[in-house]
C-alpha cells in the first residue's frame, strides 16, 4: 500500500518566508505531523512526499534524515492534479491501494486511515469527511461590495470532504487518464473518480483533522496539538 502526501503548494495565504507545510506546530514541522501516522502504519509500505521542486531537490534537514526506501520526496507540478499524479507515478507497481493526503492536514486519525483503507480494499474510493453543521447561504454581489443572500441551501446530506482519500490504484489511474483526455483539471481526487463513474463512499472524520491555510488555522492547530501532548 502506498501514500501520496501532497505538499507542493506555496501557502500564499499563510505568508512568511517559511513554506506553510514546514511551519512548526507545537515545535514539530506541520508536514512531519501529517507524515507520522502513515509512516507508523504497519500496512503502509511506501510514502511519497510531493514538494515544491526546490524543496524536493534540497529537503530541510529534519526531512532529509527520514528519507530512504520507505519515504521519498518528489517534485510537484503546476497544479494539485499534476503533483498527485507525480506522486502516484513514483509509487512502486506493487502498491495496489493508494491513499492521498494533504500535507497541510497535520492530524489524520489512525482509525479514519484504517476505515479509508478498508473501503479502498473492497474496490471503492473513500473520503474522510464530516457532515456540514453550519447553515449554508448562496450569495450574489450586493451593494457596497457586500454579498447579498440569494437563498438558504438545505444542508441535509451535505458533507465536507477532507483527506485522506483512498482508492484502488487502477481506479485512480483510470480517473486521471479520463480527466486528462477530457481536459479537466481536478483539485479533488474523489471528484475525478466520480466523474469517471467510480463508486466513492464517505468515512466519518473528526473536525480536528483541519487543513491549515491561514495564520488563524495555525493557531487552532497549536491548540489541538497541545491537547495531544
Amino acid at each position: 500500500m502506498g501514500v501520496v502526501v501532497a505538499a507542493a503548494g506555496r501557502g500564499e495565504r499563510m505568508g512568511g518566508s517559511v513554506l506553510k507545510q514546514f511551519q512548526p506546530v507545537a515545535g514539530v514541522p506541520m508536514l512531519l505531523h501529517a507524515l507520522r501516522p502513515f509512516l507508523s502504519h504497519p500496512e503502509v509500505a511506501d510514502v511519497i512526499a510531493v514538494l515544491p521542486a526546490e524543496a524536493a531537490a534540497s529537503p530541510p534537514e529534519w526531512l532529509a534524515g527520514l528519507l530512504g526506501e520507505r519515504l521519498r520526496a518528489v517534485a510537484g507540478g503546476a497544479t494539485r492534479m499534476d503533483s498527485v499524479e507525480a506522486g502516484l507515478r513514483a509509487l512502486p507497481a506493487e502498491c495496489r491501494i493508494v491513499l492521498v493526503h494533504d500535507g497541510a492536514r497535520p492530524f489524520p486519525e489512525p482509525a479514519v486511515i484504517d476505515a479509508v483503507i478498508g473501503q479502498a480494499r473492497r474496490g471503492a474510493g473513500a473520503i474522510a469527511a464530516i457532515p456540514v453543521a453550519d447553515t449554508l447561504k448562496e450569495a450574489e454581489p450586493g451593494a457596497g461590495g457586500a454579498a447579498r443572500v440569494r437563498s438558504t441551501v438545505p444542508r441535509a446530506g451535505l458533507w465536507r470532504a477532507q483527506t485522506p482519500q483512498g482508492f484502488p490504484r487502477a481506479l485512480l489511474e483510470t480517473a486521471y487518464a479520463s480527466a486528462r483526455a477530457a481536459g479537466r483539471n481536478g483539485t479533488d481526487e474523489a471528484a475525478l473518480v466520480e466523474q469517471a463513474g467510480g463508486e466513492v463512499v464517505l468515512v466519518a472524520d473528526s473536525p480536528t483533522n483541519l487543513k491549515v491555510t491561514s495564520p488563524g488555522d495555525l493557531r487552532l492547530a497549536e491548540a489541538i496539538a497541545a491537547t495531544r501532548r
